[in-house]
């Protein structure tokens, strides 16, 4: 038999090789270097941090065989090969991340660190660069400052300014701020906006944990006259507006306070620290109202021109106040910050009436708008934000302010107002608030001129790293994957939300339905690491979780329940899967365990009807009691396996036991042994039990088969809500029914995804009816399972749960009928996994790249393997390199 590979296809196979290999470039070491998965990051209260690094070594196999770490105060002595806190032994082990065990971590200090890698041959590699991490406070007792505000009451509307005047006689070696808030912040010196974060700090359960951020400000720093200036903002801390949530009566309510302490050490080893008290004074700013959830409304006229500087004549300003701190829980805020990552040129500008126009950007984002303009004093811009236009032009908000519960005319849903002073031209972003929009309709009270670059528009968002990408010959599926990754980042806001305009809610399901779709995209643990202490500040002595994490006391007795706060659990194990790092499983154990022993209490039959339900539907409604039970199952077999990682044997045994309960009860209700099917058959009664691993082993082809029929049924179509939608893809390609899957996520005509797409979608929407009278944000994540899929159930990039973290990667791509190529890129703990594939004329060529330090399992599609131009099984073991496989 002649070999079936032309010269052409080994062509291809020597230049990718010479391609991967070339991209790899430069000495084999440890990259990568991360501190509690942040680098070189500044005030940290971790008295443990986690160091993870990447081993960049482009040579096929490579692998890490040994480390060493060097930690230590001397960036000299690390370099050398020193460490004055931490050097471990030379470590027989491919772990690439550890938690630092040496001398106890000082509080304000920088500890330098490197990694000296050994591959698999035992050679010696080049030793990774030196970087760093700075512990902050580290403990309460550290702070010198005391809480203050400007003495106001919570219906004050106007926002503080404070100030302190100090001087420096000495020459600064380095400074550092740190600040904690309760309510939002903008901090100044000497009349420069410290930092680039927006919305700081992140939001949490005020009265239970406050956080605090640390600056580098040692070139904000003069000899001599030194001027500290803070702007506070309401958040959620003071919640003005009054919505369906009641997010005004929360307990932690207050008017906005601070406390700082900026802390200068001198060339001569001596420290002071400038802080907060009683010497500061304060004013009222010409932010006349602001709130987190409506808008900001500024008069520029009450302007106080270098209130931030030093020569600033302070005497018309009152004295502050001391105030209590706002919770006794003040600690570093350790994730990515919230920025404004994207500016965004206005795309069109029409004029609908005399001062009155409408500013289209043709997308939609979370964010804010900047207009800058010229004119009298006095003259009232309105900037309306809104995600469509009604038939008149005119944006139209009638989508997204059902919740709104407005108590007068002073505060309009998602309107800016700004006053203008008068002074020639002037610009106005809000400080304190972001939208969800794609239009903005201008409207002035005297004339003015406006033009399309008169108005721009930010896209605000936790700036997490992108760290997967998906192309294909479909460019349906290519907008599809586009808009999903603009609805998660569009909501994540230093939490996981449900949309940006009008609610800003961490609605449990919506987030972890979501939070694959997120980890195969973005480098997102620390949000979600934040995220999940926020479940345990929120969580009852009971076990019991709110629907909304953080709530003022809303969510309780409505929306909770195993498919949506099921978070406590499926989050921690999807993190421990992408990551390999059991922390938050840890951190976490014991909610989970509590939550899981409430259900059983409550349910001790092992079927539960707590829940929500597969939350908007195309038609076809569920058994609550079906879905419900199966979250149940799907938290106790995840409290079962952490028990197991984490050493705990009799929990293992007993939540084991519970699972297989749970999950033989919900099969002796709705599993008809003999037809294959549960319930009635629905898309939603078949996908979400195969999806969550309740079918028997033996029914599973069975169920499968009937679920790609019902599926077939409904034309290919979609017939779920969100627990459904979450589900469906996955039950398919995984139980070898790939190309029904992928025709359901190509579809273009209602209802699908790509029906979203073809008529002029950016983002994801909360319903699959685009005319529907409720559940019609056009900016939701809810449904954006499809974007975890495409790298699953296309690409075939899976972790593998036996060897976390893409130690070792599962790799069963599938060649669907209708794609003629696809790739998907993730960079995972161990570097960029690659996996793609292209149609060929005598089958299809399939590319890999596994990443130094991890191996692949490769399971290939039916048909002829060649590697090398020599047959192969279709199951492969890889080592660490690139490989090129033809399928024929």
């Amino acid at each position: 038999m002649k070999h079936p590979l032309c010269k052409l296809s080994l062509y291809i196979i020597l230049l990718f090789n010479i391609v991967q290999q070339s991209r790899a470039a430069g000495p084999a070491q440890a990259v990568a270097l991360k501190c509690e998965y942040l680098v070189t990051p500044i005030g940290i209260d971790a008295k443990h941090p986690r160091l993870t690094w990447q081993m960049a070594n482009a040579n096929q196999g490579a692998a890490q065989s040994a480390y060493q770490v060097f930690v230590g105060t001397d960036s000299l002595a690390v370099s050398q090969g020193k460490g004055g806190n931490w050097m471990t032994a030379k470590t027989t082990s491919a772990l690439n991340l550890i938690t630092y065990n040496g001398k106890a971590l000082q509080p304000f200090t920088k500890y330098y660190w490197r990694v000296q890698l050994w591959d698999e041959a035992g050679k010696k590699l080049a030793p990774s660069a030196v970087t760093s991490f700075e512990t902050g406070m580290m403990e309460m007792r550290n702070w010198k400052g005391s809480w203050i505000s400007d003495g106001k009451g919570i219906a004050t509307q106007a926002a503080p300014y404070f100030r302190h005047d100090f001087k420096i006689a000495k020459t600064i070696k380095s400074a550092r701020a740190y600040i904690a808030v309760a309510g939002l912040y903008e901090m100044y010196i000497n009349g420069k906006k410290i930092g680039n974060h927006r919305l700081d700090p992140m939001y949490t359960r005020f009265d239970r944990r406050t956080l605090y951020v640390a600056y580098d400000v040692t070139a904000n720093l003069q000899n001599g006259k030194n001027a500290v200036g803070v702007l506070l903002g309401n958040g959620w801390y003071n919640h003005q507006s009054t919505a369906v949530w009641y997010f005004h009566q929360a307990p932690w309510r207050g008017r906005p306070t601070f406390c700082m302490d900026l802390r200068i050490t001198y060339t001569d080893g001596t420290t002071e620290t400038v802080s907060s008290n009683t010497e500061w004074k304060t004013a009222f700013s010409p932010v006349v109202f602001n709130s987190i959830y409506t808008a900001e409304h500024y008069d520029a006229r009450r302007e106080q021109p270098g209130w931030n500087t030093p020569n600033f004549v302070d005497s018309a300003w009152k004295q502050v106040i001391n105030r209590s701190a706002p919770s006794a829980n003040i600690v570093a805020q350790s994730l990515q910050p919230i920025r404004n990552v994207e500016e965004i040129a206005s795309k069109t500008i029409t004029k609908l009436d005399n001062n009155l126009w409408v500013f289209d950007i043709d997308r939609n984002i979370s964010g804010v708008s900047q207009i800058t303009v010229k004119g009298d004093s006095g003259t009232v811009i309105r900037l309306k934000h809104a995600e469509r236009l009604n038939k008149n032009g005119h944006v139209d908000q009638s989508n997204i302010d059902l919740h709104y519960r407005p108590t007068d005319d002073k505060d309009p849903f998602q309107t800016d107002i700004f006053i203008l002073g008068g002074k020639g031209e002037e610009t106005f972003m809000p400080k304190f608030n972001y939208k969800g929009f794609q239009y903005v309709e201008v409207s002035s009270s005297k004339p003015i001129q406006l033009t399309k670059e008169s108005l721009k528009a930010y896209f605000m968002h936790s700036d997490v790293e992108p760290i997967g990408e998906v192309k294909s010959s479909n460019p349906t599926i290519n907008q599809i994957w586009s808009a999903t990754n603009h609805s998660y980042l569009s909501n994540l806001q230093g939490y996981p939300t449900d949309c940006p305009q009008r609610e800003k809610n961490g609605w449990t399901g919506d987030a972890h339905i979501a939070s694959e779709t997120g980890l195969y995209n973005f480098d997102a643990i620390t949000i979600y690491e934040k995220w999940l202490a926020d479940h345990r500040d929120e969580q009852q002595p009971n076990g019991v979780l709110p629907s909304i994490i953080p709530t003022g006391g809303w969510g309780y007795e409505w929306g909770n329940g195993p498919d949506w706060t099921s978070t406590i659990a499926i989050i921690p194990w999807n993190i421990y899967l992408f990551y390999g790092d059991s922390k938050l499983l840890a951190d976490s154990y014991t909610s989970i365990e509590k939550y899981v022993n409430h259900i059983n209490d409550l349910y001790p039959s092992g079927l539960t009807t707590w829940g929500l339900g597969d939350w908007v539907p195309v038609k076809s409604v569920s058994p609550v009691e079906l879905t419900s039970s199966v979250y149940y199952y799907t938290d106790a077999n995840i409290l079962a396996k952490a028990a197991k990682i984490l050493g705990k044997q009799d929990d293992f045994v007993k939540y084991t036991a519970l699972a297989n309960k749970i999950k033989n009860v919900i099969n002796a209700k709705y599993l008809n042994t003999q037809t294959g099917i549960y319930g009635q058959g629905l898309q939603t009664e078949l996908s979400v039990p195969l999806f969550w691993g309740v079918v028997p082993d033996q029914f599973k082809s069975k169920v499968a088969a009937n679920l790609a029929a019902r599926v077939a049924a409904d034309n290919f179509h979609l017939d779920v809500g969100i627990l459904g939608a979450k589900a469906i893809l996955s039950a398919l390609s995984d139980n070898g029914y790939a190309d029904v899957a992928y025709k359901v996520a190509s579809q273009e005509t209602f209802p699908s995804w790509g029906w979203w797409m073809v008529n002029g979608a950016t983002t994801l929407y909360e319903n699959w009816q685009i005319d529907a009278k409720s559940d019609i944000s056009l900016n939701h994540i809810m449904f954006g399972e499809i974007g975890a899929w495409l790298f699953k159930g296309i690409a075939g990039i899976h972790p593998d749960a036996d060897k976390a973290g893409f130690k070792n990667v599962i790799l069963a791509p599938h060649f669907v009928p209708g794609l003629n190529e696809f790739t998907a890129t993730h960079n995972g703990p161990h570097g960029k996994i690659i996996s793609s594939w292209q149609r060929t004329a005598s089958g299809v060529t399939y590319k890999v790249t596994i990443p130094a330090n991890s191996t692949a399992s490769i399971q290939l599609p039916a048909g002829k393997a060649y590697l090398g131009g020599k047959p192969i099984a279709n199951f492969y073991q890889a080592k660490a390199g690139s490989y090129v496989f033809e399928v024929k």
